[in-house]
């Protein structure tokens, strides 16, 4: 099983989006954060931004979308050329819904968790998902240090996963960087969003090819890929 990076353009400079997606040719993914100043106390960009992103590069997006309503403006952001949609739940009005609906248009549909969001109420909600990201720091801002404790519910995740036998990959993000990832990838994890970790590199595509590998030697070995 391979483990995927996601650069995130949070950490990218915003004056260059054109340029810095360039900079990590062979990333899985380019991850997109989407904030509304509501939902999240930090505003970030929106469908217009994700339409010139798209032109701009064959490199799949992956919007991340830390805003109020989701269950409205998803839909819109598979149109302006996103690959794979996450909302979050704590927003979401009907997440099933909402999840079959971004299927519909063609892209992956994911769900987000906040820190604090435990993952077993939703266990009957992920045949839904094509996959779903645990947040290892509140979201909102990049560059915060990664919070161990989400180490228990990223291995808690992979269990339900494992235990309805279901092709759904899990997503971490948030102060993934060389020093956290091969514990997140022990844990359960398969994809991974890492910001200044990439961006911060004198190079980037350089970071994420190192990245890959780590997450990979140990994912080879970890108990969870074994069974799987």
């Amino acid at each position: 099983m391979a483990a995927q990076i996601n650069p995130s353009i949070l950490s990218a400079d915003f004056a260059r989006l054109a340029d810095e997606a360039k900079a990590v040719d062979g990333a899985d993914w380019l991850h997109v954060d989407v904030m509304d100043n509501h939902f999240v106390p930090n505003l970030t960009l929106g469908v217009p931004v994700v339409e010139s992103l798209a032109r701009a590069t064959d490199t799949p997006l992956d919007c991340h979308l830390m805003i109020e309503a989701p269950d409205r403006w998803a839909p819109q952001y598979v149109e302006a050329g996103a690959s794979s949609v996450t909302f979050h739940v704590e927003a979401a009005a009907a997440p099933v819904r909402l999840a079959r609906e971004i299927r519909a248009k063609g892209a992956r549909a994911s769900m987000a968790l906040k820190p604090a969001t435990p993952i077993e109420p939703y266990e009957d909600l992920l045949p839904e998902l094509d996959m779903l990201l645990i947040m290892t720091v509140e979201p909102g801002f990049g560059g915060q240090a990664f919070l161990d404790i989400m180490l228990p519910k990223i291995r808690r995740t992979r269990e339900l996963i494992s235990k309805h036998g279901l092709e759904l990959w899990l997503q971490v993000d948030g102060g993934v960087s060389a020093s956290t990832i091969e514990r997140c990838a022990e844990a359960g994890a398969d994809v991974f969003v890492a910001g200044s970790a990439v961006y911060g590199a004198d190079d980037p595509a350089e970071a994420v090819r190192a990245l890959r590998a780590q997450a990979e030697a140990v994912t080879e070995h970890a108990s969870w890929a074994c069974d799987h």
